[in-house]
């Protein structure tokens, strides 16, 4: 344990009912045990229904919900609609239970992937209060918005619930799909007012203006109370194993949590164990079962279990009510469970890796103590540079402030599949194009030429049978689902996007669900289909992937002495090359398996820095090997770039060579990993000298003596972690720190400050 955060306990602010609130909702809250509301509540609400947008950017647990649901109740009372927009089906859910009970006169329905058929067309006729996602007002709501004409002339409030999570491509499609419900409702002439719940994040009114196009007021004021936490920051020790290079192996933080998780369990302590990712979450409840049987506790390790998307969704939904009714004593999770879900009586939360972002992580802890007792948080650092550098510099954490959401809406790749949408939903004029941003005008000039589109007197119109909103891949999955399959039983056990199925399910795949192992016999990307079977080999795998990178244009660039740093246009090409088998209990390579899988190209942009022939050759000649020092210089500036930008290491890559054949120089890469781009690479461009300076900083403060995973090593390297050299990193970043704008490495504190820098 490196450091512990007393969070002290706060006192709430109360204010009294405004009296436009329907008496209905009144004596409903009053059932509930609400006698008043907090004063942000208030404020939001009144700013609301006074007909300003307005986002309510507070705490965990504030009650942000009855903020919206104030003037939403008195809108439908008054004859109008509301729609409610989640960016998960369980958020929506766990919505409409609150809905009914603190207002059973409002009509309110879910309205997504999971809606019986029968139901659609009631709610389309008789619903005030939809709830439903990003995903469903894309595809079935705004392409069928003459049978939503009722709903939408009534239409007085969108509520857009945990805001913050609309970040990256992501957030940039659900921008654009905002701007189409904004056009759709004028042509019912109706103009809704936006009223927005995030969390905790930096520049919320900025952020919501852009995620919504219009101007938007903030409340970030919270006159909510809290209770007191004790968070506690956790490095897994050393163990007496030595892995790649001789590095010491340290324990995983999947580990560490599972034990604490089964710790907890039986001492009763009802706790949730946030994983990065589904497979995590898989091992970390099925190791934490396995501890508590060994201790002959088997009734305690029926009461823990795993939470991720991909499960079915009644498995969801019967996860969820044990979670609720304290059936469940310990769940491990991906951040499917971080938003909104009401989930009462958490006493401790563990958060197994750095989340991405600050605000993912007061996020994730803000669960614990939910029913005002005072809560345990831990954070487990994985064995990476960002996550080692955060335990041992706790201001990083404590003392920054939490990052403002990145979106690009003029992203081509994000806008163009929009504005055919648009025009498929009604023809678009000139004067629709100043909704659609800046770059609208040469984005339908060129989806004209390529036949996309056609002009007309009336406007633009689209041109093909087929749907336009299945150009645009909202969520950025890269393609259809892929069905994972029992071979034995045909068992259909979930899906996986298909862009993920290479990394994840490829033939000898190791697939956890629901506690269970699992073997990949067979992924078949034509049929959409990996064939699995049941069996714990007792190792998970990694997949290993090669890029290779292409400069197409260069947008900015600065000089730092005879080197540069630039940010631009790239492609890349991406191919999965084989995979590693690594021991579930000590994370210790057992052995490599080659594959054969596809290339991916990607059209992106990147951050890239070049050091000057000369300063290469100095190097050289103080037996710096470059291509070594390069190599680790990349994956510890991919490690600590999510420090700067909201993002995680998992949506950027990186490339680094001794000689790049568009450059002619030393060249390290660090790409977005979505097509277009996403923000991250030049929020990166932007922060340079900060980014570079905590990343020296991670290599230079790792206790290892050759480099490691806690610095600069990388579980996902194409080339095996070879070359690499921490001495030699350290060398070259020094001689481009030395040449920065502001000369030399800024001092340890100063890479905390330099996270409060907004876009």
């Amino acid at each position: 344990m490196t450091h512990v955060e007393r969070l002290a306990r706060g006192d709430g602010v109360s204010e009294d009912w405004p009296t436009w609130t329907p008496p209905s909702v009144r004596r409903g809250l009053a059932e509930s045990g609400i006698t008043a509301p907090w004063s942000h509540q208030v404020d939001a609400a009144s700013r609301a229904r006074s007909g300003s947008n307005v986002i309510i950017a507070t705490g965990t647990a504030s009650g942000k919900s009855l903020a919206f649901l104030l003037p939403a109740a008195e809108a439908v009372a008054d004859g109008g609609s509301v729609l409610y927009i989640a960016p998960t089906k369980a958020l929506a859910a766990d919505q409409l239970r609150g809905v009914r009970a603190i207002a059973p006169d409002l009509r309110a329905a879910v309205y997504d992937g999971d809606t019986p058929g029968q139901e659609r067309s009631w709610i389309r006729a008789h619903a005030d209060y939809v709830l439903t996602n990003p995903d469903m007002l894309h595809h079935a709501v705004l392409p069928r918005h003459a049978s939503w004409a009722s709903f939408l002339r009534r239409l007085r409030y969108v509520v857009v619930d945990e805001a913050h999570h609309y970040r990256g491509v992501f957030g940039s499609h659900v921008a654009q799909i905002i701007r189409r419900l904004r056009r759709v409702c004028a042509r019912y002439k109706a103009e809704p007012v936006f009223i927005l719940a995030s969390a905790t994040t930096g520049t919320p009114a900025e952020s919501a203006s852009r995620l919504v196009g219009a101007e938007v007021e903030a409340v970030v004021r919270d006159g909510s109370p809290r209770p007191a936490v004790d968070f506690a920051l956790v490095e897994p020790e050393l163990t007496e194993l030595r892995g790649e290079r001789g590095a010491p192996v340290r324990r995983t933080a999947t580990a560490e949590a599972a034990d604490t998780l089964a710790a907890l369990a039986a001492q009763g302590v009802r706790t949730l164990a946030f994983v990065r990712s589904r497979q995590g979450a898989e091992a970390v409840a099925l190791a934490a079962q396995r501890t508590l049987r060994d201790a002959d506790r088997p009734d305690l390790a029926e009461r823990i279990a795993a939470y991720r998307a991909g499960y079915l969704a009644g498995d969801r939904r019967s996860l969820e009510e044990r979670l609720r009714t304290g059936d469940l004593l310990g769940l491990a999770t991906t951040n499917a469970l971080e938003l909104g879900v009401d989930i009462t009586g958490v006493d401790a939360v563990l958060v197994a890796g750095w989340p991405g972002t600050r605000a993912s992580l007061w996020q994730q802890a803000g669960r614990a103590g939910r029913r005002g007792a005072d809560a345990l948080a831990v954070f487990i650092a994985r064995d990476d540079p960002l996550d080692t550098y955060l335990v041992h510099h706790p201001a990083s954490i404590f003392g920054a402030s939490v990052e403002a959401t990145v979106i690009d809406p003029d992203n081509p790749y994000v806008l163009g599949p929009h504005l055919c949408a648009a025009a498929a939903e009604v023809p678009l004029t000139r004067a629709d194009l100043e909704v659609f941003g800046p770059r609208a005008g040469e984005a339908v000039e060129d989806l004209v030429r390529r036949g996309l589109l056609r002009a007309r007197p009336r406007g633009w119109f689209w041109t093909r049978r087929e749907r336009a909103s299945d150009l645009a891949d909202i969520r950025g999955s890269g393609g259809p689902p892929v069905q994972i399959v029992d071979s034995g039983s045909g068992q259909l056990l979930g899906t996986i996007d298909e862009s993920a199925a290479l990394n994840t399910v490829h033939e000898g795949a190791v697939y956890l669900h629901q506690g269970r192992s699992h073997l990949v016999e067979e992924l078949d990307l034509e049929d959409g289909v990996a064939l699995v079977h049941e069996e714990d080999p007792g190792y998970s795998t990694w997949s290993r992937e090669v890029t290779e990178i292409e400069v197409r244009a260069t947008l900015r660039s600065a000089g730092w002495g005879p080197h540069t740093v630039e940010f631009g246009d790239v492609r890349v090409g991406r191919q999965v090359v084989g995979y590693l088998k690594r021991d579930v209990r000590s994370g210790t390579v057992l052995g490599e398996q080659p594959l054969d899988l596809p290339e991916r190209p990607l059209d992106s942009r990147a951050v890239w820095w070049t050091l000057a022939p000369e300063a290469a050759e100095r190097l050289r000649k103080e037996d710096v090997e470059l291509r070594g020092a390069a190599h680790a210089a990349e994956h510890a500036a991919i490690g600590l770039l999510p420090l700067f930008a909201t993002c995680d290491r998992w949506d950027i890559g990186g490339v680094s060579t001794a000689e790049h054949a568009d450059t002619g120089r030393l060249t390290v890469f660090v790409y977005d990993g979505h097509e277009g781009g996403a923000g991250f690479a030049e929020r990166g461009f932007a922060a340079a000298r900060e980014w570079l300076a905590a990343t020296r900083a991670a290599i230079a403060d790792c206790e290892c003596a050759r480099g490691c995973p806690s610095c600069i090593q990388s579980p996902k390297c194409g080339n095996g972690n070879e070359p690499l050299s921490k001495p030699g990193a350290l060398r070259l970043l020094d001689e481009l720190l030395a040449h920065s704008p502001q000369g030399g490495a800024p001092e340890p504190g100063e890479a905390g400050e330099a996270a409060e820098i907004g876009p």
